[in-house]
């Protein structure tokens, strides 16, 4: 694992540099590049914005580890709220919400968080939307998969996300590439150990191309969460040898992160996604941003030591 990527994770998961950051005088410039705001209001007017340029979006209220059944509630009835925002406001086809189990209560009961996911997927539904279950950490990919089954037994539109850098997605992408099942593919953010993760930037790209080419010759809809200009290179030319036609799959990419490239892909007649955060809870959202593209980090303490 890239040195720098290490450091950046591991300062993910400290308090104390949790509150430098907070407290210092960039920070709110940093944070807005990524994440849309605080507020449901926010994520909505950020929606609003790039469905104005032809994009889609994914809307995460961000949390996630959560050991308390009220901040589990708390963070289903934001995810309630959004969606009856979104319906009201004419932009539920322009949206989905991504949902971490672990922010509603996965660490407190698998049978709640499953139980708590069921009401937002049915609330998607009244909505006129759906719903993708984010993927997170290697020790919870079995509970996520199980849960994904038992939320597709009512919704088989109920998105699964897997992730290049583990070694086993090659066969779970296998399992998950059936009709009118939606999957993200995505290379993955957690630190991880290398008896289950690839630890080369080499091998978790090719992981990801050889994943791509079962979801594409699968009967489901793929979803290429990648900013890599060379894989989405090579997944065009994949499209193209699967004869795939334009609106079968997706790209997607982060909020603030290569927009040129999301209005390009757009303006080609892609569909393009946009992942996009809210919520108060953004710092470990933001250091994993940072540990995926290192370069950001140069950005990122330029804004930090700002008072501009």
């Amino acid at each position: 694992m890239n040195p720098l990527r290490s450091l950046i994770l591991a300062a993910a998961g400290s308090d104390a540099i949790r509150r430098a950051v907070a407290t210092a005088p960039g920070t709110r410039s940093v944070v807005n590049r990524f994440v849309a705001g605080e507020s449901t209001a926010d994520a909505v007017e950020v929606v609003r914005q790039l469905a104005g340029e032809g994009l889609q979006a994914s809307l995460d209220y961000l949390g996630e580890h959560t050991t308390d059944s009220s901040q589990a509630e708390r963070t289903v009835q934001a995810y309630l709220a959004l969606l009856d925002r979104l319906h009201a406001e004419g932009l539920a086809d322009r949206a989905e919400v991504s949902v971490k189990l672990s922010a509603v209560g996965q660490e407190l009961d698998e049978k709640l968080s499953v139980d708590n996911a069921y009401r937002i997927c049915a609330a998607a539904e009244q909505c006129g939307t759906t719903v993708t279950l984010d993927m997170e950490d290697h020790t919870t990919t079995d509970a996520t998969l199980t849960a994904l089954a038992d939320l597709r037994r009512t919704w088989p539109w109920v998105g699964a996300v897997l992730q290049s850098y583990l070694r086993r997605t090659e066969a779970d992408a296998a399992a998950l590439a059936v009709p009118e099942s939606r999957v993200r593919l995505c290379k993955g953010a957690y630190a991880e150990p290398a008896d289950v993760a690839f630890e080369g930037g080499h091998q978790v790209d090719l992981s990801y191309v050889r994943c791509a080419n079962v979801l594409l010759e699968g009967g489901g809809y793929p979803m290429f969460a990648t900013h890599d200009p060379r894989l989405i290179d090579v997944l065009g030319e994949r499209v193209r040898w699967y004869g795939r036609k334009q609106g079968s799959y997706e790209y997607q990419m982060l909020y603030g992160v290569r927009p040129d490239e999301q209005r390009r892909l757009a303006a080609d007649g892609e569909t393009v996604r946009v992942y996009v955060p809210y919520g108060e809870q953004w710092y470990g959202y933001l250091m994993r941003r940072l540990a995926e593209r290192p370069a950001n980090t140069a950005f990122f303490l330029r804004a930090l030591v700002s008072r501009s």
